[in-house]
């Protein structure tokens, strides 16, 4: 049975009990796997790693590749689900749009967040919501050494799209011969809007890798076959009609997420996702000396997808009913022709990647990283009604592409003595490329594209130059001031149908932001640090060129849109222990001129479109704890909870909105992660993860949303038990959302999901 809910407060005091109690019986011995440092940052850094600058101005959370053995992990971003103030937009494994929310930043603002793999840029920013996810399949979960998470656009070194949070993930490069294979198996049963069945699915994996003197790589190839559960549900708004032909059956009455009745008739739209994919992943890097390090990087990603329909109604004869005039318990409805209209996506990626730099402890570093990403091959077929091969549409993105370019020099001097500057400067360059184009078909599934129905495109280059300087002023105090200085550019931007077209004039803007924070050591355990930035993230191609058209009328879309203008602060106070650190956080952001899709209610007809919302102010706390052998020996805590309130402040097309908690931001989140390591080769985790009530809309007009469409709060439990059963046998066996706890981020979540694993390696 699915639990009560659970009030956010209420967690929010369990967990700050179970920190204080943590850390009153925190007395075992030190590990010197978990050396931590109070130079400005806790990072737990392998050696010759600059993937991290350790004079960051802000929060870092990282989690090891140790933590992600005992969680139960298939896609990378599963990585993330337990950090302070995070949420994963997740619906199910293989979820193609696995966005993230952190802090004050949505699971719809996609470009308010960065994901790295070893230097390389895996975020979409051709856009700026669900459908422009990081590209997280480039990355392979058993190979990584570590994830960073850096909060906020604190540092000079990273662009104004880390007003959310940047991920680092770092590739572990082998010492000797290691030949891995894994296999995952994973199941779920769905008993929820008249579907009784059970959905799963399974992951092979193996990897290659090896160190020959100065040269060393690491080869992995994957296939994953997932069947979610279904994802959208056909729903007609209770009829004021009476009478009518053709009486069915199978209809649900419901609640819909707007408090009125409804009937629920059937899956469709994204419906039931069954997903194939293939990833391949291989990088070399080669010691030209000891330190001067070259790297190379390939990836391939490649996706079959079919969006699975079925209809609920039966007529008198027990016949499926797909379409035209119905009546449900004496209430006439009609149902379009593509109600039911099954779909697929195919896609197909490349990443290429270069580095090269230093990794000297002191003195000057130089490093550079290229990337180039290609979105070869994106297409969606949608079929017009419901038949196995007629007519439909074509929908392709191929070519659509990014490519980035980062130089940086460093100095750090021998030690940290007063007056002594650790300095960073570096140039950054992107490049974007949007290409969309729909065509009809004849044969929807298999045929060749017919004539042009609509195109958009465009692109977009950022350059930027930008210093860093971390002075240490006196002993225990250390100032980091920078300023980042980009130039941006929308260019080639137009649009079209098969009857009409328009171009866009080209754009340009130059902005300055600049950081600053100041930290305090105040004793061997103690780390105060104030941090503040302004940033800017510029409209991305999507938001500019990507509309529709009415006829020869252009609407929704807007080629003027202003840049986001973020001014962030950040108090935190960090406590260290011989086998932990806690961790206490107040930030506050305001930000003018938010790029989100809303509704301009203020002009009739009203115009829905990427449109500036005046003023959105975060308010927030985070207290967190992470150590070892806590109260015993062997057993290990993580815990952490945050209170945000996102507020938008001023929006004057949408006045409604003004006053509300921002679009799914909870109020609450919080997380509990408890592991026994019971013997040396094997280990027990319980995971808690908590998220309060949400908001689908901007005017909290979902009023009821335990429902689809509806966004629920929620307490769901995880638990995992890994056995080392010979020296090249692991086996793991978990269970995610271990009460069925049933609910909805306006899609329904999976419910209880058993996994399985087993791991060889030599």
């Amino acid at each position: 049975m699915p639990l009560h809910p659970f009030h956010g407060r209420a967690l929010a005091r369990a967990i700050a009990c179970a920190i204080a109690s943590a850390s009153l019986g925190a007395h075992a011995e030190d590990d010197p796997q978990r050396a931590t440092t109070l130079r400005e940052v806790r990072v737990s850094a392998a050696s010759h790693d600059t993937s991290v600058d350790p004079d960051l101005p802000s929060v870092v959370e990282t989690v090891s590749a140790a933590r992600l053995d005992r969680l139960n992990v298939v896609n990378v971003e599963d990585a993330l689900k337990y950090l302070p103030s995070f949420g994963i937009r997740k619906r199910f494994i293989g979820d193609e749009n696995a966005t993230f929310s952190v802090r004050g930043t949505s699971n719809q603002q996609s470009a308010r967040g960065l994901v790295y793999l070893d230097g390389l840029l895996l975020s979409n920013l051709l856009g700026n919501n669900w459908a422009n996810p990081p590209r997280w399949s480039m990355a392979f979960p058993e190979n990584l050494a570590r994830v960073d998470v850096i909060y906020g656009a604190y540092s000079a070194l990273y662009p104004g799209n880390a007003i959310g949070a940047t991920v680092l993930m770092t590739t572990r490069m082998p010492d000797r011969l290691e030949v891995t294979g894994e296999v995952q198996a994973f199941t779920q049963h769905v008993h929820d809007y008249g579907v009784d069945r059970d959905y799963g699915g399974s992951r092979q994996s193996a990897t290659i890798g090896d160190r020959s003197g100065r040269f060393a790589f690491l080869i992995g190839v994957s296939h994953l076959r997932s069947n979610g559960q279904p994802l959208v549900y056909a729903t007609q708004a209770l009829s004021s009609a009476t009478g009518g032909p053709r009486p069915v059956t199978g209809a649900i009455a419901d609640t819909g997420a707007n408090g009125l009745p409804r009937q629920v008739v059937g899956i469709n739209a994204e419906g039931q996702e069954a997903t194939d994919q293939d990833e391949a992943h291989a990088r070399l890097t080669y010691d030209i000396t000891p330190d001067v390090t070259a790297g190379l990087t390939v990836g391939y990603w490649s996706q079959d997808m079919s969006h699975r329909t079925e209809t609920f109604l039966r007529d008198a004869n027990g016949q499926p009913v797909y379409a035209g005039p119905v009546t449900i318990d004496g209430r006439r409805y009609t149902l379009p022709a593509n109600y039911f209209a099954p779909s697929t996506r195919q896609s197909r990626n490349y990443l290429y990647g270069a580095s090269l730099g230093t990794h000297r402890d002191t003195g000057w570093n130089v490093e550079g990283n290229v990337s180039y990403f290609d979105m070869d091959r994106n297409r969606d077929r949608v079929a017009s009604s419901v038949s196995y091969n007629g007519a439909g549409l074509l929908t392709a993105g191929d070519g659509s592409r990014w490519r980035t370019l980062d130089l940086r020099a460093s100095h750090t001097p021998d030690s940290i003595a007063p007056d002594t500057h650790t300095v960073s400067f570096g140039y950054h360059y992107d490049g974007y490329r949007l290409a969309n184009a729909s065509y009809n078909l004849d044969a929807w599934r298999r045929g060749g594209a017919g004539m042009l129905t609509a195109a958009n495109g465009g692109s977009t280059q950022t350059q930027a130059l930008y210093l860093q300087d971390a002075w240490q002023l006196v002993d225990g105090w250390r100032l980091t001031v920078g300023a980042r200085y980009e130039q941006w550019r929308a260019f080639d931007g137009s649009r079209a149908t098969a009857t009409a077209g328009v171009r866009y004039a080209e754009r340009k803007e130059t902005h300055t932001s600049p950081k600053a924070s100041l930290a305090w050591t105040v004793s061997d355990t103690v780390l105060l640090r104030l941090s503040a930035a302004r940033a800017y993230r510029f409209p991305t191609v999507n938001e500019l060129f990507q509309g529709s058209f009415n006829g020869i009328a252009l609407v929704n879309n807007d080629p003027r849109l202003k840049p986001e203008n973020d001014l962030s602060r950040e108090l935190s106070a960090e406590w260290y222990r011989p086998n932990g650190v806690a961790r206490f956080t107040v930030y506050r952001s305001d930000t003018r001129d938010t790029l989100f899709s809303q509704t301009d209610t203020t002009v009739f007809p009203n115009v829905t479109n990427v449109q500036n919302v005046g003023l959105v102010r975060t308010r927030g706390a985070e207290a967190s704890y992470d150590a070892r052998d806590v109260i015993w020996p062997g057993f290990d805590l993580t815990a952490n909870a945050a209170y945000t309130q996102a507020t938008t402040v001023r929006n004057r097309r949408n006045p409604a909105s003004e006053g509300k908690q921002f679009y799914r931001i909870p109020r609450w989140r919080a997380n509990l992660v408890a592991t026994w390591r019971a013997t040396g080769r094997m280990a027990l985790t319980l995971a808690g993860r908590y998220s309060g009530r949400q908001y689908n809309t901007l005017d909290h007009s979902d009023i009821h949303p335990d429902t689809f469409g509806g966004a629920s709060d929620f307490l769901t439990f995880d638990a995992r038990v890994t056995w080392k059963a010979s020296d090249h046998v692991d086996l793991g066996a978990g269970v995610d959302n271990l009460t069925d706890r049933r609910y909805y981020v306006y899609y329904p979540y999976p419910s209880r999901t058993y996994l399985v694993e087993a791991k060889f390696h030599l």
